[in-house]
């Protein structure tokens, strides 16, 4: 495999020019980054500058970490006789770098967009397509799906790539429609339109309109791929009409005429089991993650699995195989009392219908002995004047979800607080670390903890330092 990018490609694709020392230094890199605590030897630091830091100031810990060359607008800052790339302006060219990766692909790019499941389906495709070209599929890391995210994960895709997958987010309208333009993508995924940002739009139809932006960089003959089983389908389906994509391919797990749709489903507390028609293949498998909305978005990757030309049985076996991420749905053992209770880590994020999907997993969990389920619940955020009712729309998924107490952190989840009937045993706290103090005094072993918010409220030190810690 040759060299992510040379030297004369990056000042190429950036209308930059190469330099370091006396006479140009010619160089290669193998990875991309703009965070110096990142970089790995024979890296490319692109110094960015940003609304609090300029990447220029760390460009001595980027080169003494080992990196291979850096892109500048302020050459004067570089240490001494630092291979570079001179450009006029350091985010202009991580864009034009992205680009360029992008035209020099030739294998076929998917996007995935949507109010919730964007990273788990992300990685989901990304495993499936791997069993198909092993070794040459790319995909966006963590949730890198914003302004400068997008651009760095195009960047750092190699050029021998059959597949690239890539997550697009956004809270304002207008972002997509400038990502999709940079991944242009051959399949495009919504995976669901729900209330998220609702700060910053009046309405879900608002953000069906902004998530369906997606479709206006979709290739020509390129494939929109639809939840049906989402109120705003046909919302979507018409703005993908409008922008003249090639095919609209359909799925759903209560749509009995979606192109891609259950015929037999058995559910576990761990996994669920499915035999599904897949645009008129028939296929069972399992899916390594419980929950109803792992099953819809199952459907939603088989489907793009089959409209980019990967091996449908291949990413059965890839779906059986699925362990939570980080943040997302991963399910850990820790210590509690004399014996263990679990973790579902959920502390990512969170909006109204990823918060009652996580619920639903929750009390889909058979209790042992006197095991208990108890829910940890922070703040949604950007939810605008709405936020109230929503938080206390979460009290019919508690209860179906049979929680026996919850930890509620945050201002916002002050509704809630006020919502909860007093059978349901509840406290609401400021912050994470008060929420720590509570459970270490209340979980006992074979309770089954969900900790769920958003990022902001700070809960993922909460599951740190369980796992590592655990509970008296």
């Amino acid at each position: 495999m040759t060299a992510l990018w040379a030297s004369e490609g990056i000042a190429s694709a950036t209308g930059g020019v190469v330099g370091g020392g006396t006479a140009p230094a010619d160089f290669v890199a193998g990875g991309v980054t703009f965070d110096s605590r990142e970089v790995m030897p024979g890296d490319l630091f692109i110094a960015l500058k940003g609304e609090q830091m300029d990447g220029h100031a760390f460009l001595p810990q980027a080169f003494a970490a080992g990196a291979g060359g850096a892109i500048v607008s302020d050459a004067a800052r570089l240490p001494d006789a630092a291979p570079h790339v001179l450009v006029a302006d350091t985010f202009a060219a991580l864009n034009d770098l992205g680009r360029a990766a992008r035209a020099r692909m030739n294998g076929t790019v998917i996007g995935v967009t949507g109010s919730a499941g964007k990273t788990g389906v992300k990685e989901a495709l990304r495993l499936a397509l791997e069993r198909s070209a092993p070794g040459r599929v790319h995909a966006s890391v963590k949730s890198y799906n914003n302004h400068t995210g997008v651009p760095l994960s195009l960047a750092r895709m190699p050029e021998e790539s059959v597949y690239g997958v890539f997550e697009m987010g956004m809270n304002h309208p207008g972002e997509l429609t400038e990502l999709a333009a940079l991944v242009r993508p051959h399949v495009a995924i919504i995976t669901t339109i729900a209330s998220a940002h609702r700060a910053f739009f009046d309405s879900e139809e608002a953000i069906a309109d902004a998530k369906a932006e997606i479709f206006t960089g979709l290739e020509p003959g390129g494939t929109a791929i639809l939840n049906k089983d989402n109120p705003h389908y046909a919302r979507l389906r018409a703005a993908a009409e409008a922008a003249g994509v090639g095919r609209i391919v359909t799925f759903g797990l209560k749509s009995t005429d979606a192109d891609v749709r259950p015929l037999k489903v058995a559910t576990l507390d761990v996994c669920t089991s499915m035999t599904a028609d897949v645009m008129g293949e028939i296929l069972t498998f399992k899916i390594g993650l419980p929950g109803e909305h792992w099953a819809l978005n199952a459907l939603g990757v088989l489907a793009a699995v089959k409209a980019a030309g990967g091996d449908l049985g291949l990413a059965g076996l890839a779906l059986g195989e699925m362990q939570g991420l980080e943040g997302r749905g991963k399910r850990t053992l820790f210590k509690a009392g004399a014996g263990q209770a679990m973790l579902l880590d959920e502390s990512y994020n969170a909006n109204p219908a990823s918060m009652s999907a996580a619920l639903s997993v929750l009390g889909g969990f058979e209790t042992r002995r006197r095991g208990r389920r108890i829910a940890v619940l922070g703040s949604m955020k950007e939810l605008g004047d709405e936020s109230d009712g929503m938080h206390a729309g979460l009290v019919e998924p508690i209860e179906a979800a049979g929680v026996s107490e919850a930890v509620l952190v945050g201002t916002e989840m002050t509704a809630l607080a006020k919502a909860l009937p007093t059978r349901i045993p509840h406290h609401h706290v400021a912050t994470a670390d008060e929420a720590l103090t509570l459970l270490r005094g209340m979980v006992r072993a074979d309770d089954i903890v969900l900790v769920k918010g958003s990022n902001s409220v700070g809960l993922g030190r909460v599951v740190r330092s369980l796992n590592q810690q655990g509970v008296e």
